[in-house]
């Protein structure tokens, strides 16, 4: 099954109609989250350009003007400009991929410096919780019995809300199986 990416129009397709016949490791719900990241690292080199052209030009202006401690408080600026701006970057590498199947809903993250981590909890007693606070994204939440893991939290409000109810159809599918029974079929005359 290929990896899906978060959109609204992916999720429904992800999710299998039930879990009879199935093998215990065939997903029947699988989700790829990845945070959303707006510049490429060429737009990212470019932008880092830009802003030391903008900063060197106002340190040598007021270098020239006599105030020559403003040249090194634009130095430190532009340092910790390029820092915060690499590491908003590297945190694009982080991936969390959440995969539902009749052996368990595996979480499977891998974080910036890629480092991978698994969870996996059992999928018969699993339910999911979305608190909200005003003015936050809320938070979404995989709770079982004495469990408790969020997920996506990368994600916007609107992709959390289309994740959590596509989720929720997939593990209801698989909590309450429909099975086709001949015999109970009625009779048509």
């Amino acid at each position: 099954m290929p990896h899906l990416p978060v959109t609204a129009a992916h999720w429904q397709a992800a999710a299998a109609s039930h879990i009879g016949g199935m093998d215990a490791d065939t997903p029947m719900f699988e989700a790829v989250i990845v945070p959303h990241r707006s510049l490429s690292p060429r737009a990212l080199r470019r932008l880092l350009g830009a802003i030391c052209l903008m900063c060197g030009l106002n340190a040598a202006m007021f270098i020239y003007l006599g105030a020559w401690p403003v040249g090194g408080f634009t130095g430190i600026e532009l340092l910790l400009a390029a820092f915060l701006l690499r590491l908003n970057a590297r945190g694009a590498r982080a991936s969390e991929i959440v995969l539902l199947s009749a052996s368990g809903l595996r979480i499977l993250r891998t974080d910036p410096k890629g480092v991978r981590s698994e969870r996996v909890l059992p999928p018969a007693w699993l339910s999911l919780q979305l608190t909200e606070k005003p003015g936050r994204v809320p938070r979404l939440w995989l709770v079982a019995r004495q469990a408790r893991e969020e997920i996506a939290a990368t994600l916007g409000e609107d992709e959390k809300r289309d994740l959590a109810a596509a989720l929720a159809g997939a593990l209801h599918r698989f909590q309450n199986p429909v099975f086709d029974n001949p015999q109970l079929r009625e009779a048509t005359p």
